[in-house]
């Protein structure tokens, strides 16, 4: 399993249309390339860096892959990824509930910013410790006055100092880290984040104390640290439509096959089966599992934007594909 999984993630980190992320529900750190923008500086087997931020994976002896797809609120789409998974009791982060001083960073993917300082924002989330990094000295020295208090404590000064400098953010797990360069999504970037790495904390994701969305079906037993985002067939980097892209829908699938649910994908293929020999949707029961029937309608999505529309396809979606469901947007690091 190690060896194919870390010559699928090394593959990966040389895909442009591939995104990752590290953190929580509510904290997390993304890597995107952007188009046009020199290729990245490899580091090591499975790291890159760029002007923009970088990555690097490394202790990926107990990581379990846990392929998956998930609806889309947009009926003509669903979502997929990949998500390095830990057993729980076994993710390694400091869970600290205050702004720390770490000190200067020494596994900082660049040289250059080995001597800037170290801050836990101390949001005490299991898989992932999220730090800001600055060699500012005012910047360091208002942040090493709010130490030892929650930046998210109204009385706080921390964020207030933090937003308008734009330190690099650093997403610290126990496979690795992402880092940021660019600047925060805010007033100073129109309030959207950059294109290409940036990252999001969401204070009502975080008060909901989840490892990751509902939407996404990980096994018992296990958290997502980290998540790698093949390229989507039927949206592009920014999430807008794109023609159907046969090759990065089996280049998934195959993924799907070695590292996702092994019974909802057998369940996928049956729809497909069914379709191809002309049967009723009444050929098949609705599963009452949840995850199921997700992998039902998206089954039948996917059937369409490969095979296009038919009055037969047209039945089947009737059926099961009715309604919208609750979903996160589609977006790679949700």
């Amino acid at each position: 399993m190690t060896d194919m999984l870390n010559a699928r993630l090394a593959a990966a980190l040389t895909d442009t249309g591939a995104g990752w992320s590290m953190g929580s529900f509510g904290a997390i750190a993304e890597f995107h390339h952007v188009a046009g923008d020199p290729p990245p500086q490899p580091l090591g087997e499975c790291g890159i860096v760029t002007a923009r931020g970088g990555l690097r994976l490394d202790a990926l002896a107990e990581v379990i892959p846990v392929a998956w797809e998930a609806l889309s609120p947009r009926p003509h789409r669903w979502q997929q990824g990949v998500s390095l998974c830990l057993p729980q009791g076994r993710l390694g982060t400091a869970r600290r509930q205050v702004l720390t001083e770490l000190g200067p960073d020494a596994g900082a993917l660049r040289d250059q910013d080995r001597g800037a300082v170290l801050f836990d924002l101390g949001l005490d989330q299991p898989q992932i410790d999220f730090c800001i990094r600055s060699d500012d000295p005012v910047l360091v020295a208002r942040l090493r006055a709010e130490c030892g208090r929650s930046v998210l404590d109204p009385e706080s000064r921390a964020m207030a100092a933090i937003l308008p400098a734009h330190p690099h953010r650093v997403a610290l797990s126990r496979i690795g880290r992402i880092e940021v360069y660019q600047k925060i999504g805010g007033p100073d970037t129109g309030g959207v984040s950059p294109v290409g790495p940036h990252t999001h904390i969401l204070p009502p994701l975080l008060r909901a104390g989840r490892t990751h969305s509902a939407n996404t079906p990980i096994p018992p037993g296990l958290v997502p640290v980290a998540g790698l985002h093949p390229a989507s067939p039927v949206m592009d980097s920014l999430g807008q439509d794109r023609d159907f892209d046969a090759a990065a829908f089996a280049g998934f699938q195959a993924m799907l096959a070695d590292w996702g649910d092994a019974e909802r994908h057998a369940l996928k293929a049956r729809v497909w089966a069914a379709l191809a020999a002309g049967e009723p949707p009444s050929a098949l029961a609705e599963p009452a599992d949840r995850h199921a029937r997700a992998a039902l309608r998206i089954a039948l999505r996917q059937a369409e934007r490969r095979d296009g529309p038919s009055a037969l396809l047209s039945q089947w979606r009737a059926a099961f594909d009715r309604e919208a469901a609750p979903a996160d947007e589609d977006a790679p690091g949700h």
